[in-house]
């Protein structure tokens, strides 16, 4: 059972639920393209040394390419986001968890900050700023604005 819905409270329904974007992979992509060429490089030469060394590229980038993907599969596994009629709900982490809750009636405002590449690929950073002027920055979360319409939604 998700943290989201074992932490409901009694009448609490659920309006929007997101998660981090597919873009937490891209490390790990670009690693395994790399480690891709060099493996391919090794049938276009002809040189022994070049070709082994093209190899053991390719393997320890691939290597590098796999651990990041776990990584990054994890933490995106891991990392729930939701509002409630109630509340905002953030929960990342597997062993250690790291949560942040706030009533929706204490948020005093919600800033979207999305890069070039964020606003092309639906990507952005949300940061909630409550009333005592905590910030809480959520990173990398895919559809933000969505997520930001359903927070200020009355």
């Amino acid at each position: 059972m998700a943290y989201v819905d074992r932490v409901l409270q009694p009448g609490e329904t659920v309006l929007c639920r997101s998660r981090l974007h597919w873009l937490v992979f891209s490390r790990s992509i670009l690693t395994l393209i790399l480690a891709a060429l060099c493996l391919g490089g090794t049938f276009y030469v002809a040189d022994g040394e070049i070709q082994a060394a093209l190899l053991i590229a390719a393997v320890v980038l691939g290597v590098i390419g796999i651990i990041a993907w776990l990584g990054a599969a994890i933490r995106r596994g891991s990392t729930e986001l939701a509002v409630t009629d109630h509340r905002v709900i953030y929960k990342t982490g597997v062993i250690a968890r790291h949560t942040a809750e706030m009533n929706r009636s204490k948020v005093e405002s919600v800033d979207v900050e999305q890069s070039i590449g964020g606003r092309i690929f639906g990507y952005g950073t949300v940061v909630l700023r409550g009333t005592g002027g905590s910030l809480e920055p959520i990173r990398n979360i895919a559809n933000p604005l969505d997520f930001r319409s359903a927070i200020t939604a009355a």
